[in-house]
């Protein structure tokens, strides 16, 4: 039995993992954090954990809720949406608010998640997106929201090195259809994540560091 484990699953992607991920048979670990969350990932037959990974206080408490696992999957869903472009700067508050969610919260989760997912020699993807992508960039639509993902990739990138035994991915889920993604989106959140599962499950150590698409495809020139 396959041990997998979704860090921000209270809602949307993140907890559509939980859901093929446990109907799959696997045991699942899942943080949320509130007591609605909590309850949505019972409901699943997830172990629920409480983590706020904007709160640096109550990420630091992830590594004792994890004592002694071994991890084959781990995704690193939790993040936050910003709008507005580069005509006005964001607020403190504001770069605060999406840079703890985003950056900060993964840098704190890796050094307490990675070693466990290496001890399995397993899997262990950040959800990113297109937008992060520099070579691309046309506009500063979600201007921070992009600098943020940008970041979470090299973040991913810098700390595969550290970890050889397992695969780190930063893996984009597409345009999804969640309240982040709006209701035009084209792909539902069943289809992107049984997408992701699948990179996932085929993900090879040639894989290590890559900036990929819910269907595996690589993004070139970052």
């Amino acid at each position: 039995m396959s041990t997998v484990l979704v860090i921000g699953a209270s809602r949307g992607i993140g907890l559509e993992f939980v859901r093929q991920y446990a109907t799959e048979g696997a045991r699942v670990m899942a943080t949320a954090r509130d007591e609605a969350g909590l309850a949505r990932l019972r409901d699943l037959g997830a172990t629920a954990l409480k983590v706020d990974v904007a709160d640096p206080a109550s990420v630091s408490g992830l590594a004792w809720q994890l004592e002694g696992e071994e991890i084959d999957i781990a995704v690193y869903v939790a993040g936050v949406w910003s709008e507005g472009g580069a005509t006005s700067p964001p607020t403190q508050p504001e770069f605060d608010r999406v840079m703890h969610a985003n950056v900060l919260g993964a840098m704190q989760v890796i050094p307490q998640v990675a070693p466990l997912v290496a001890a399995a020699q397993g899997r262990f993807a950040f959800i990113t997106s297109g937008l992060a992508q520099i070579a691309t960039a046309a506009s500063s639509q979600a201007w921070l929201y992009r600098v943020s993902k940008a970041a979470l990739n090299m973040a991913v990138v810098a700390a595969q090195p550290d970890y050889p035994d397992a695969i780190m991915v930063a893996l984009s889920p597409g345009w999804v259809r969640t309240d982040m993604g709006g209701a035009s989106a084209p792909l539902s959140a069943e289809e992107s994540v049984a997408a992701m599962r699948r990179t996932l499950a085929g993900l090879t150590p040639a894989d290590r560091g890559s900036f990929l698409r819910q269907d595996g495809s690589r993004f070139e020139g970052w």
